[in-house]
């Protein structure tokens, strides 16, 4: 594998091998991985002769004699944890995009021994002291403030650690962190599982009636594939998403959403298969111990010793104050769906598996228009040019593909960033497609974190930018619908904040060190240029005439931005409040506990009332199976910074290149370093406020003050 001959190698070859990339324009395959050689069989011991090899180097370093100093302490362990991770990151990577049962296998095997490691770590009391003498001593205010921020931030870990808890509750600590890292992974296993398990096979086509051409062929390729005539529908989100929004059949649709919202549950086709229920009871249990070892009286609280919010009751009033902003609005948005299918069909008793159907009725009915209408005009080669010369003209960086580089599918890109002075910047992949096989949804990750090697040259960050779109289908290109380009656009501002740190230290580099709840920042400001006539200019092309969206279809997607705004405002308090409490309130001693706060929850938020069968939960894969647990608040309070971040673009110019410098400078480039509170103060010159947020949602009315 990738790891076996580039980081097995001596330390003087691989700093040839730096040195080497940073005498190029582009990336030499030498500092990447190679995927396509990543062998199951050889991760575990590789694995552990890396570590055991960081083991030996800590003790060597806390023996040395004299004082603790940056150079002979925090240095060599910024090395050592950026070592470690090239080599860790394109298996994990590897394992959430091209699973098989072997890579499965040595992930869940491997796992258990870097849980073990990084609790060691955490728990090192001699290397707490160390580095805790040297936020004493007289070095430290000479430090850059990034060297300062990682000893602090390591001083704050190792507390949240238990860094001082006798041994008994040590080891405690350790057993808890290594359950947790296996049920999280079993429940994000599970869900893949069940994904991809069921399948629907159609062979009548009067009952897909209403399915857009391009979903059609996907369902017609998807029965190929299995030797099948007619159509399958599968529960990975493209095949599913468009189906229950267009097809007429009820039972069809009721039928696919009684599948898609059971995954992994007790509920529905595959009733106990893959059952999450327990998976989630143990996992908020483990968390809840681990909240009180440290002292907390509750994970949320654990949880925010971290974040911007300080507070259970911060978190609370701004989910409820959203929410007593919006569900009105999101009522009276039901009612016109209600009205609508009443109408069009005479059903007065409309069902949740109904609801995206007729909500698109509605939107035709209302603006003449749907998202299937700008397919067309969203080819993926014309989308992502357009984007990349939409950041030239923000940030001056050009952004060029790389063909010579080992990628894990046929469908995978690499490109390259520069800046205006033609220096490289980093690189990222691009894996667009829904497969199987591959986890759902979208995000950003990390491959490699800018760092300073040997006091001058600089590694340079790299990032997977990973989608689940509709693939090219019947010999066209991908087309993408404008929910597409947003999503799209989401994970690119991730990316950028990710490549285009100018901090040297891997700690506080990109997205590192950076508080969950503004992680979400850049990514949803990128958002905003989805709905520009200027940026649609670049983004979109006719696949078949080149023509760009048309005035008139650009105007009734304006029309429609807002459409259902309240609706989906509420559904993300929903899934907020819901995590935060879930998270607060945890008692071991409340029989069906998860079930019971979703219920009250929705009985607060929700006006779409879904059937008891609904198992939304069960898949919640942020909460119980990523880095959102008592944090999937972040998306609004993010948003917050992001809306009024834009704003001062809408006053300036949405290309002013004067505020665009400003934004990459003191949002962008600063990592980790500064309380973002104070990076948004220096971009904006004042505190954000809500109501950019809610004038932006149209949930109130006006223009950037």
């Amino acid at each position: 594998m990738t790891s076996s001959t580039a980081e097995q190698s001596c330390p003087q070859d691989r700093l040839f091998k730096e040195r080497l990339l940073m005498s190029m324009e582009s990336f030499h395959q030498d500092m990447l991985p190679i995927f396509t050689k990543i062998d199951p069989a050889l991760i575990k011991p590789l694995v552990t002769e890396a570590l055991n090899s960081n083991r030996q180097q800590l003790q060597t370093l806390l023996n040395q004699p004299g004082l603790y100093t940056w150079n002979n302490l925090m240095q060599p362990l910024e090395t050592m944890s950026d070592e470690f991770n090239k080599i860790w990151s394109p298996i994990s990577h590897l394992h959430a995009v091209m699973e098989s049962e072997a890579l499965r296998a040595a992930y869940n095997e491997t796992l258990p021994i870097i849980t073990e490691y990084h609790t060691e770590l955490s728990q090192n009391e001699k290397l707490f002291h160390a580095i805790s003498s040297l936020e004493k001593s007289p070095e430290f205010e000479t430090l850059a403030p990034a060297q300062r921020k990682i000893i602090e931030n390591e001083i704050r870990d190792f507390r949240l650690a238990g860094v001082h808890l006798p041994e008994d509750k040590k080891a405690r600590m350790a057993e808890l962190q290594q359950q947790l890292s296996r049920l999280m992974t079993t429940f994000s296993e599970n869900l893949l599982d069940a994904t991809h398990a069921w399948t629907l096979h159609v062979t009548d086509q009067r009952q897909i009636e209403g399915l857009p051409a391009q979903a059609t062929q996907l369902a017609v390729d998807n029965a190929k594939q299995r030797g099948l005539p007619g159509y399958v529908f599968t529960l990975d989100y493209p095949s599913y998403s468009t189906a229950i929004k267009f097809i007429k059949n009820r039972e069809i649709r009721k039928t696919l959403y009684e599948a898609y919202a059971t995954r992994a549950s007790d509920r529905g086709p595959d009733a106990g298969k893959w059952d999450n229920s327990p998976i989630m009871d143990d996992i908020l249990r483990i968390r809840n111990e681990i909240a009180h070892l440290i002292g907390y009286k509750s994970f949320a609280e654990y949880s925010l010793a971290t974040k911007m919010a300080k507070t259970p009751d911060e978190v609370l009033h701004f989910l409820h104050d959203l929410l007593a902003r919006s569900k009105s609005i999101a009522e009276a948005e039901y009612n016109e769906v209600m009205e609508l299918a009443k109408t069009l069909d005479g059903i007065t008793a409309v069902e949740v598996w109904d609801f995206a159907y007729y909500s698109e009725k509605l939107r035709e009915s209302k603006f003449n228009f749907s998202q299937e209408d700008l397919r067309a005009y969203f080819p993926i080669e014309k989308v992502l040019a357009g984007m990349f010369s939409l950041v030239n003209k923000l940030y001056g960086i050009n952004i060029k593909k790389q063909d010579d580089i080992n990628v894990w599918h046929p469908l995978v890109q690499f490109f390259t960033i520069h800046d205006d002075n033609n220096e490289l910047r980093g690189g990222f992949y691009i894996d667009l497609y829904a497969r199987p096989h591959k986890r759902d949804g979208a995000w950003m990750d990390e491959c490699r974190v800018r760092r300073r090697i040997d006091g001058k040259n600089i590694q340079y960050p790299v990032a997977y930018l990973t989608c689940n779109f509709m693939p090219p289908v019947d010999n066209h290109p991908a087309l993408l619908t404008h929910d597409d380009v947003l999503t799209l656009f989401h994970e690119f501002g991730h990316c950028l904040h990710h490549l285009l740190t100018k901090v040297d230290f891997p700690s506080v580099s990109g997205i590192n060190g950076v508080p969950w709840d503004a992680v979400e920042f850049p990514s949803q400001f990128m958002e905003n240029y989805c709905w520009e006539k200027e940026s649609l200019a670049l983004l979109s092309g006719h696949y078949q005439t080149g023509a760009t969206l048309p005035d008139d279809l650009y105007q009734k997607m304006l029309n429609a931005k807002h459409f259902q705004t309240g609706l989906q405002m509420i559904r993300q308090i929903e899934f907020a409040l819901f995590d935060f409490r879930l998270h607060l309130e945890y008692d071991p001693s409340k029989s069906n506990f998860v079930q019971t706060i979703l219920n009250e929850v929705r009985n607060q938020t929700a006006v779409i009332h879904v059937p008891e069968f609904n198992r939304f939960q069960h898949s919640f894969s942020h909460i119980f199976a990523g880095s959102y647990a008592a944090g999937y608040y972040s998306y609004k309070w993010a948003e917050v910074l992001s809306s009024d971040a834009y704003a001062q673009f809408e006053e300036n110019g949405i290309f002013d290149r004067k505020t665009g410098k400003s934004f990459m400078e003191n949002i962008l480039e600063i990592g980790g370093v500064r309380d973002p509170m104070v990076s948004f103060k220096e971009f904006r010159g004042r505190e954000p406020t809500i109501d950019a947020l809610l004038r932006q949602s149209g949930i109130i009315k006006g223009q950037p003050a």
